[in-house]
């Protein structure tokens, strides 16, 4: 396209253009490489030396890619593009160039800016906790993948951890979409559950206290309590070395954890085993209610000890 119908716009390098490398490109007999245009100003967003290395060869056009984008996107683009090829933007350029963003962008993970600004994530990490304020401190953050995600995974880790127990059905990719955090993250909750544990890491030393859990209701026991049970009871040479209180302990176990990876679908249940297996799930159903029933009317068991 012409020379003359081409724009520069702000450029991510603090220097400008640099005289010795525009002057190194016009020495070169191939031809340049497209530079990239925004389609909607005109504006370059990639190409800057190589556009004043044309005009110094006295060429009238040059190849072009066009782009649709706002400026902002123009911006990241721009950014992302000086830092794959060409002449690197100095550690300087790259570090403003996060800052921007984290302006512009503070939804997005470190990770996401560290590989547009070529930097180390850590470092995008101590560029938003030293700026602060509003703009770059928010609770939730797109990653790489374009996944938003909370920034603080506590809450989150607390909501995977009452789905997990309340909605066992429930696959770990489904956890994860409701309370936005990953797959991973469930899947720790799910083993701390089993280990009898809190959802959430106990901080390190130095780390904010993490907020108060609210109080369960009165008329249902905290949801950890079962495997809390679990845990103890394996523990108890009472139960552990009776073959009929193994059998309650895998019971349970079977009743509390395992039934988290149930992932099988009614719909999937063959109709000719459906009323068969209706009334053996009420069966099992009645024999624990008969269970704890029995457990109830016998105050003597609970305080023996």
């Amino acid at each position: 396209m012409p020379l003359d119908s081409l724009r520069t716009s702000a450029s991510p390098r603090s220097a400008g253009v640099d005289a010795a490398h525009t002057r190194l490109l016009a020495q070169l007999d191939a031809e340049l490489p497209p530079i990239v245009v925004n389609r909607r100003n005109r504006e370059v967003v990639d190409g800057a030396h190589r556009l004043v290395a044309a005009r110094l060869r006295g060429d009238t056009d040059i190849r072009a890619r066009f782009v649709d984008c706002d400026d902002d996107e123009a911006f990241v683009l721009s950014v992302q593009l000086n830092t794959a090829h060409g002449l690197p933007l100095t550690l300087a350029d790259r570090v403003a160039a996060a800052r921007g963003i984290l302006l512009r962008h503070g939804h997005w993970s470190d990770r996401s800016i560290a590989e547009i600004t070529g930097l180390a994530h850590k470092t995008v990490g101590a560029i938003r906790r030293r700026e602060g304020g509003e703009a770059v401190d928010v609770a939730a953050r797109r990653g790489r993948d374009g996944t938003i995600r909370l920034a603080d995974v506590s809450e989150g880790r607390r909501e995977a951890e009452r789905l997990l127990v309340e909605q066992p059905d429930v696959s770990l990719r489904e956890i994860a979409r409701r309370t936005r955090i990953s797959v991973a993250t469930v899947r720790d909750v799910r083993a701390r559950l089993e280990r009898a544990e809190e959802p959430v890491a106990a901080p390190r030393r130095g780390d904010p206290p993490p907020p108060a859990r609210p109080a369960a209701a009165p008329a249902k026991p905290p949801s950890v309590d079962r495997f809390a049970l679990i845990h103890m009871l394996r523990k108890d040479p009472a139960l552990r070395f009776s073959e009929s209180g193994r059998t309650l302990l895998r019971l349970l176990y079977t009743c509390v954890v395992e039934s988290q990876d149930w992932v099988y679908s009614p719909e999937r249940i063959p109709a000719r085993y459906v009323d068969v297996l209706v009334a053996a799930a009420r069966e099992c159903g009645a024999a624990w209610r008969e269970f704890a029933v029995e457990l109830e009317q016998r105050p003597d068991l609970r305080s023996s000890g």
